[in-house]
């Protein structure tokens, strides 16, 4: 595997982010506009991707839940920014997919504004992960929101979906491609991340990454 995949945590930073995602986590609340934000008081990380990536499947599999955060197979059902507590020491935001979605044009319009507003706008956002299906690799639409971060110097990082639908030598491949264009972006986290809400793969890493996040 490519080493933009590969960087290892300690044994003990592994148990402790294991501990801290199959602790307590509760829905917070769902907003649909800037002004109902919950308090700035704690970290958060975003998960941010196209419609249908599987963020909703990935924060499910992060936290042990099955049904945490809402998951369809209809592009386009999270319409909110969702928010779930990890016990006080971390926050989840499920942001809406862009990209395609079944909806009126002035909805995705909306929900595409939301997404920005927040993603440049929030004090406590730490990083925005950006979920890309490993089966098709960046697109306009993850570039136009990585272009956003750069500007606004918000930190993000590149987690792989459905990695257990390609095959390894193509993963290798994919990672190899997206970090040379990850070198040209300022605000791009260097370390990808490889996972599968069926197979578990990455999830303890991504786990880790985000845990060291938390202030």
């Amino acid at each position: 595997m490519s080493d933009s995949l590969s960087q290892e945590h300690t044994p003990q930073a592994l148990e402790a982010a294991r501990k801290l995602f199959a602790g307590p986590c509760d829905f917070m609340l769902g907003v649909v506009s800037m002004t109902t934000l919950p308090e700035p008081d704690i970290t958060e990380v975003a998960f941010a991707g196209r419609s249908n990536v599987g963020k909703s499947s990935l924060i499910n599999a992060l936290t042990g839940r099955n049904a945490l955060a809402r998951t369809s197979n209809t592009p386009g059902r999270t319409r909110e920014l969702n928010f779930f507590n990890l016990g006080g020491r971390l926050r989840l935001v499920d942001l809406p997919g862009y990209g395609y979605a079944r909806a009126s044009r002035s909805d995705v319009a909306a929900w595409t504004g939301l997404i920005k507003d927040y993603l440049r706008g929030r004090s406590v956002l730490r990083r925005a992960c950006i979920l890309i299906d490993s089966r098709h690799g960046l697109k306009d639409s993850d570039r136009e929101i990585m272009q956003m971060l750069d500007v606004a110097a918000v930190p993000y990082q590149i987690v792989f979906t459905k990695a257990d639908k390609i095959k390894p030598s193509a993963l290798k491949v994919l990672s190899e491609k997206t970090a040379q264009e990850l070198l040209k972006r300022p605000a791009a986290y260097p370390l990808q991340r490889a996972t599968s809400s069926v197979s578990a793969d990455g999830l303890a890493e991504l786990r880790a990454d985000l845990a060291a996040l938390m202030q």
